[in-house]
């Protein structure tokens, strides 16, 4: 008798077989980063990374920014902020980066917590990308910061970047990921 696939729900306790049909059309729309610059964020996610902005909300009532980035055309977006929101909210895994006015030019300001230094918690993104290695010669001309270079480590192929906040970035092609992690099936 064959054993059931590690992703099947018979080995993954809790794991609902077939989603609720109430969930239907459910969708991931976004992971918040506090950040602390917007001008040196801005930079890294769309000159860096290639995202574009596609939303900007202001609330000086109570001194925050709201940025949303990601692989979406901005030209392809309502011109209506209205129907931009919506057309903004309704995007699959986009970047919000959150900014409390007056962090970037606060000398007592400590930077946000990454999730990586004690106590863990989160982790990281993922970004696809067409060749890590390739990719990750671009990061190195500009000066990123790298957690983990494609060669370095057990697992062959994948990279970790940070953020200029410290957050991580793991960078990774579909031609590769799965030999990758082929050690985990």
């Amino acid at each position: 008798m064959a054993s059931e696939p590690k992703d099947s729900p018979a080995n993954n306790p809790g794991l609902q077989a077939t989603p609720d049909e109430a969930t239907r059309g459910y969708i991931m729309q976004q992971t918040m980063f506090r950040i602390k610059d917007p001008k040196a964020s801005l930079d890294f996610y769309s000159r860096v990374l290639g995202m574009s902005l596609l939303k900007r909300l202001d609330f000086p009532e109570m001194k925050f920014s709201l940025y949303f980035l990601g692989y979406d055309d901005p030209a392809s977006a309502p011109t209506n902020s209205v129907d931009r929101t919506v057309w903004t909210f309704g995007r699959k895994a986009t970047i919000e980066l959150t900014h409390n006015w007056g962090t970037e030019s606060d000398p007592e300001f400590k930077g946000y917590h990454n999730g990586n230094s004690e106590p863990r918690c989160f982790g990281h993104i993922g970004i696809t990308v067409d060749d890590t290695y390739k990719v990750c010669e671009r990061f190195e001309s500009l000066g990123v910061e790298f957690v983990k270079k494609p060669d370095d480590g057990k697992m062959k192929g994948i990279a970790f970047i940070k953020d200029p906040d410290g957050y991580w970035i793991e960078i990774f092609d579909l031609k590769t990921i799965g030999t990758v992690t082929a050690d985990a099936s």
